[in-house]
Order: C-alpha cells, then structure tokens, then sequence
C-alpha cells in the first residue's frame, strides 16, 4: 500500500515546541484528521485536506484515517502534547485491531511530542524528578471509583502526580473530589501546581499549598501537579520554583 498514518504530537500549545520530525511529516501529508482545535493548529495549504471532529469520536476518527490511509492518501492524525499520552495513538491502534486485515499492513508510526505535563513541569523546576505518576480524571471512558482508587494508591505509593482533564463544565464536581480525597489522605501542605495554557500567550503557573487548593482553579486546559511528600519548594525571586529530591531516605 502507498498510503500511510502517522500519529504526530502537536506539543502544549508552542510552535517552536513542535519538533522538526512532526514538521515534516505535516510537510508531506495529504489529509490532517483530529480535534477540531488541534487540527486548527495546522496552516492550511494546497493539496492539504483538514477533517476536524468532535473529541468524543475517537475511534470513529481513527477508522477514518486508516480507511484514508487504504486508499492511498498520506494521512498525519494529531494530538496535542504526545499522541501515547492519553490521545489518539491507543485509539488508533484500538481500531486497527478491530478493523479489517489490510489495514494492518499499512505503514504506521507513532512520532513522539512534549507533553504537557513535561512542560508544565519544566515551567515550574522539576517536581516530576523522581517517581511520578499521569492520571486522567475524566471519567467520560472509565468509572470514578477507579480514579478514586487510583488516586489513593498513588498517594499510598509517595508518587508525585500529574493530573490531566482536571475540571470540566460538563463535570464540575470530579476535581472538587479529588482534592478532598488528596486533602485527607495527604493530610499536609505539599505544593500543588497549577499550570495553564503553558507555553501559550495565555500561560499562568501558580503553586499553591494542597491545604489551600480549590477547584475552580483548574480548567481544561489546566494540568496540575502534585508534589510527593518530600517535594521541595525554593523562593526563586521571580516565581516558586518546584523540585522532587533524586533521592528518597530511608
């Protein structure tokens, strides 16, 4: 087959942020497919088709670029940060699974982008330097009760933690439980990040006492970050600056 998929990650919101390999594949391809603000991020150009969708089709999009991708075209599918990181490349291959048998001998890859997590963590100093973990607190694809118990182990297990999809308008009340559930279980003032927009005209960090976190300081374009129990904050002058100790004591 001449057609290919390549899964591309657009980073957090930067141009500068978006590496020279995804470039190049945008350079060459002739069908961009994914959410409607991630495909916007794309300039249109001649011989260029753009399929932006709702972000509630997952698998219908990926069934579409690999039904592009058979009839030859060269079909780039976008996410934002890191296409493996809670984005289309699980759901790519979930469809290719249980597709049809051609597709699987489609050329397919996967090209890595910075997360947003890694920015908001560069952003901030380094709370992710030791053990951590990425937790979606959406629970539109899997219950709340796991994310309750993935929350506890997590705290259980000293992970610092990084939290995507924190606040919705359509569940507003998610994050307002998991900051109580990590209030209780924590019981102390480790420093929470709050992280918006990063790398955007929009960016705004602020680092924030667990103690005195709330919800609504979060959005959807908010990921937020919560240090382990030894994780450090030093006053950096212009802003807080955040780091998780390499070494744990025993």
């Amino acid at each position: 087959m001449t057609g290919w998929v390549k899964i591309v990650g657009l980073g957090p919101g930067a141009n500068e942020l978006v590496t020279p390999q995804v470039s190049d594949v945008l350079a060459a391809a002739s069908d961009v497919i994914g959410y409607i603000p991630y495909v916007a991020r794309v300039a249109p150009r001649a011989g260029l088709t753009l399929h932006p969708s709702d972000n509630r089709v997952e698998l219908d999009r990926a069934r579409h670029a690999l039904t592009l991708a058979a009839q030859g075209h060269r079909v780039a599918v976008v996410s934002s940060g890191d296409p493996g990181v809670f984005a289309m490349a699980s759901a790519l291959f979930e469809a290719l699974e249980q597709g049809p048998p051609h597709w699987r001998e489609l050329h397919i890859e996967v090209l890595p982008g910075i997360t947003a997590m890694l920015a908001a963590a560069a952003r901030a100093g380094a709370p992710l330097g030791h053990d951590f973990c990425a937790i979606n607190l959406s629970d539109n694809l899997k219950p709340w009760a796991l994310i309750e118990k993935r929350l506890r182990l997590a705290v259980e297990g000293d992970f610092a933690m990084a939290f995507y999809n924190p606040r919705s308008k359509s569940r507003p009340e998610g994050f307002a439980r998991a900051l109580d559930l990590l209030q209780q279980a924590c019981g102390d003032a480790r420093p929470v990040i709050f992280a918006r927009a990063v790398s955007t005209p929009e960016e705004d960090i602020r680092v924030v006492p667990l103690s005195d976190t709330r919800p609504e300081m979060a959005d959807m374009r908010t990921v937020v970050i919560v240090g382990a129990s030894n994780t450090r904050v030093i006053d950096g002058g212009q802003r807080p600056i955040v780091y998780t100790p390499r070494s744990v004591l025993s």
